[in-house]
């Protein structure tokens, strides 16, 4: 029996022959069109997923993308991806510089700060905050401000001292809160300015991924925390003179 199928194999027509050839053929032809359909895939991810973009060009690309009237903060963030919270925690505290808005821009840092200490990769804003459209015009303005700044600044801030990505964003987020505390709630005109200034040079580095910038920006904070806290101290230790004065 063996035998007799071992002659019918070795006496089968060159039609047989050709079949295995083809067979060969197309698992080549497959291989080679899914190392053509991987390399088209790798060339479509973001450029942000697979290298450094400087913020600067992150601005752009977003002016360049935006829809022509409005966009939301879920469309922002979803072209940020991983960078997101560096940029929204940066455009808040550069509007928590001004007075009027300071309390608002405050409040809502705290959504993406205490969502970094929590380990989220993206921030989360409630749905009718995060779905609610905002002007083109705006995100245009701000581009056209911010870009020449960050172009400048990028020729001495870039991607150095690599630190842990989880821990040194869980680290952020907890320093932003406590500054963001003493913007909100420290009874001092225009106290809201300087820790609002901190906040933002914080945001810049991680954007930027500086640990050099972030490492100053962290010392920076320590000390802002504690002048803070001795204003504190002094004001409350003033008010009680104030409504007692022979203690």
């Amino acid at each position: 029996m063996k035998c007799r199928l071992f002659h019918t194999f070795c006496d089968a027509p060159v039609a047989s022959v050709g079949a295995f050839e083809f067979v060969e053929f197309t698992i080549a032809f497959d291989r080679d069109a899914n190392e053509e359909r991987r390399e088209e895939a790798e060339l479509t991810l973001p450029a942000e997923a697979t290298a450094f973009v400087p913020a600067s060009v992150l601005l752009q690309r977003l002016h360049d993308e935006a829809p022509a009237d409005h966009f939301t903060l879920d469309w922002l963030m979803s072209r940020m991806h991983r960078r997101s919270f560096g940029l929204i925690m940066l455009l808040l505290a550069i509007v928590a510089v001004a007075p009027g808005v300071s309390i608002v821009a405050g409040l809502l840092l705290m959504v993406p700060a205490f969502q970094m200490i929590l380990g989220q990769n993206m921030p989360v804003f409630p749905r009718r905050i995060a779905a609610r459209p905002i002007p083109t015009m705006h995100l245009a303005a701000l581009v056209l401000r911010a870009v020449p700044v960050l172009r400048s600044l990028e020729k001495l801030i870039h991607p150095r001292w690599p630190t842990p990505l989880d821990a040194t964003k869980r680290i952020v987020g907890a320093v932003v809160v406590l500054l963001n505390i003493t913007l909100l709630f420290t009874p001092v005109p225009l106290s809201n300015i300087v820790p609002a200034l901190v906040i933002a040079l914080i945001s810049l580095a991680y954007l930027e991924e500086d640990g050099i910038l972030l490492s100053i920006a962290m010392l920076a904070s320590i000390v802002v925390l504690a002048i803070e806290l001795v204003v504190v101290w002094e004001t409350v230790l003033g008010g009680k003179w104030l409504f007692d004065p022979w203690s």
